[in-house]
């Protein structure tokens, strides 16, 4: 941004995806928040993916006079048409059995990095407490263990627990969303997270952490719960209540794929990202 400015670029857009700051502690919080206040500085116009980013930005003096959000929020919307049960040549239970998941059980579904950050501690302890349910959790990532380790014990729980079916990294989600009831995603922090509208595309009602994205996402008892963040707690009481009540999930499932198209289909949210530019002299 600075040498767009230093080679007298007309037009600066920054758009804010998440405030990594948010993450850190001490000098690299103050580092963090210092670049972002840079880019604002030196940027012609500030567009945040959310309005949680965007009041954060004003409150935490980063941007005076951030633009509005784009559309519903998320710069990049997804392609309902693709992320769609109905494409899925698998059925639910075929895609199960491959898994060597049984069809009677419940499968909440993790998709991320598998970090800290991610609230995987909260998981581990949800699902602990969990044991002895007919439930699973499918776990689709990464871990990244020299950038943000788990304990000693969630790791080894998430490896090795019967209830934990782990497949790694995957290209392409919507097998595993097919497969499952609903999505956990008890992240600390967010910009706009893709996955909970990609599992609402997918028909799959959310449990999300009160957070910027996803308490935008997920309207609370309609298409999923919104909890507190790193509250296990909290979070075991909304995965057995959703064991407890499967035609009350379903429902939340019915509900979410309508939401998702009316406020974050792709081409809807590119025209307006069109219309921003397009306003530019």
């Amino acid at each position: 941004m600075i040498a767009a400015w230093a080679a007298r670029i007309h037009n600066r857009l920054y758009l804010v995806t998440g405030l990594r700051y948010q993450g850190a502690t001490g000098i690299m919080r103050v580092v963090l928040k210092l670049m972002e206040r840079i880019s604002c500085v030196f940027a012609t116009v500030v567009i945040p993916e959310g309005n949680g980013v965007k009041e954060v930005l004003i409150e935490d003096n980063i941007c005076k006079n951030p633009a509005n959000v784009l559309h519903h929020g998320n710069i990049n919307g997804i392609d309902t048409s693709f992320f769609s049960s109905d494409v899925i040549k698998d059925s639910k239970d075929e895609i199960r059995r491959q898994l060597g998941i049984g069809l009677d059980n419940f499968v909440f579904i993790f998709i991320g990095r598998i970090v800290r950050d991610k609230g995987m501690h909260e998981l581990v302890y949800a699902m602990k407490r969990l044991e002895g349910r007919n439930v699973k959790l499918l776990l689709v990532g990464r871990f990244e263990s020299d950038m943000d380790p788990l304990d000693v014990e969630d790791d080894r729980f998430l490896h090795d627990n019967k209830n934990v079916v782990f497949v790694g990294w995957q290209n392409d989600v919507r097998p595993y969303l097919k497969a499952s009831d609903a999505l956990v995603f008890p992240s600390y922090r967010e910009g706009f997270p893709n996955v909970p509208i990609q599992a609402g595309a997918m028909c799959l009602p959310s449990i999300v952490t009160d957070i910027n994205g996803c308490n935008e996402i997920i309207i609370d008892g309609k298409n999923g719960f919104i909890i507190p963040t790193r509250n296990g707690e909290a979070l075991y009481d909304k995965m057995l209540w959703m064991i407890d009540n499967p035609d009350a999930v379903a429902q939340m499932g019915i509900n979410s794929r309508p939401l998702v198209e009316s406020r974050y289909e792709q081409k809807d949210v590119w025209n307006a990202l069109l219309n921003v530019y397009r306003s530019l002299d």
